[in-house]
């Protein structure tokens, strides 16, 4: 810690950390020891994060990430999706295929910037805020094989036919990027993907990486 820097901050942040990183909660015990803090630092950061909604506590005394959370969540996804826009854009152009970022909300996939060709004659209508399950599409099926540590070819899904009848997807995970699960794909009227486009939407998803980084 600096001088220009809050320990108490520092120490809250932790703790919605340490929350968002189990499905299960943590205990005031089990903070205290992570932090290397006494109990009572710990209920004074979770009484001051419940009071915003941050945090809540179950039945058992077990401390979870609060809804308060979701709220601020809504408003990264504007700062997300303007960072990936160059490289939808470009990735769209090259391809010409309709490109899109995809983040994981809740159990689901989420569309949240879509760039279509300019050049092209035809290409799938994809919009923003489309929504699907995670183990359909190519979208979600990298996201997924991001997650269980499944990233040869660097997390590169194909589909065909899954979410719309006559197109096929590709779409490679955002990976090293913390706190975010997400992917980067193309969707097109085609019967395969080219052997050409895979890599292509491996570097776009590569360099949105590097942008949220």
């Amino acid at each position: 810690m600096t001088a220009e820097t809050s320990q108490t901050l520092d120490r809250g942040l932790r703790v919605l950390k340490l929350l968002a990183d189990t499905d299960h909660g943590l205990t005031v015990t089990e903070l205290s020891h992570k932090l290397g803090v006494n109990r009572t630092v710990v209920y004074r950061l979770l009484a001051t994060l419940e009071q915003h909604a941050l945090v809540r506590r179950d039945l058992g005394g077990r401390a979870r990430v609060g809804l308060g959370v979701l709220r601020l969540g809504r408003q990264v996804h504007p700062l997300v999706r303007e960072a990936a826009l160059p490289a939808l854009r470009a990735l769209a152009e090259d391809v010409g295929a309709t490109a899109h970022l995809t983040l994981v909300d809740g159990t689901e996939a989420l569309a949240v910037a879509v760039v279509e060709p300019t050049w092209t004659d035809y290409h799938v209508a994809y919009r923003a805020g489309f929504r699907h399950p995670l183990d359909r599409g190519a979208a979600g099926r990298a996201i997924l094989k991001a997650r269980q540590g499944r990233i040869q070819d660097a997390g590169l899904a194909l589909t065909h036919g899954e979410l719309e009848a006559g197109a096929s997807g590709a779409a490679a995970p955002l990976l090293g990027v913390s706190g975010i699960e997400g992917s980067v794909g193309v969707v097109m009227l085609a019967d395969a993907v080219s052997e050409r486009i895979g890599p292509r939407v491996v570097d776009a998803a590569r360099e949105v990486a590097e942008a949220l980084r």
